[in-house]
């Protein structure tokens, strides 16, 4: 998986970065332990959910 940077998470929306997300936990879950794809994955992820957590919650 791309490393999803956090400048890309923020020029996404919400849904999609709800999307990324899953996609990113899938790649970690499949990647080999120690591996950049797994390094990549995680990075991801918290980049994903850091932005997630700077924006209101839709209602």
């Amino acid at each position: 998986m791309k490393l999803v940077s956090r400048f890309e998470a923020a020029s996404r929306s919400t849904a999609e970065l709800h999307g990324l997300l899953a996609k990113a936990f899938n790649a970690f879950c499949a990647a080999p332990r120690s591996s950049a794809e797994r390094h990549d994955a995680l990075q991801s992820m918290r980049n994903i959910e850091d932005e997630l957590a700077t924006r209101s919650p839709g209602f």
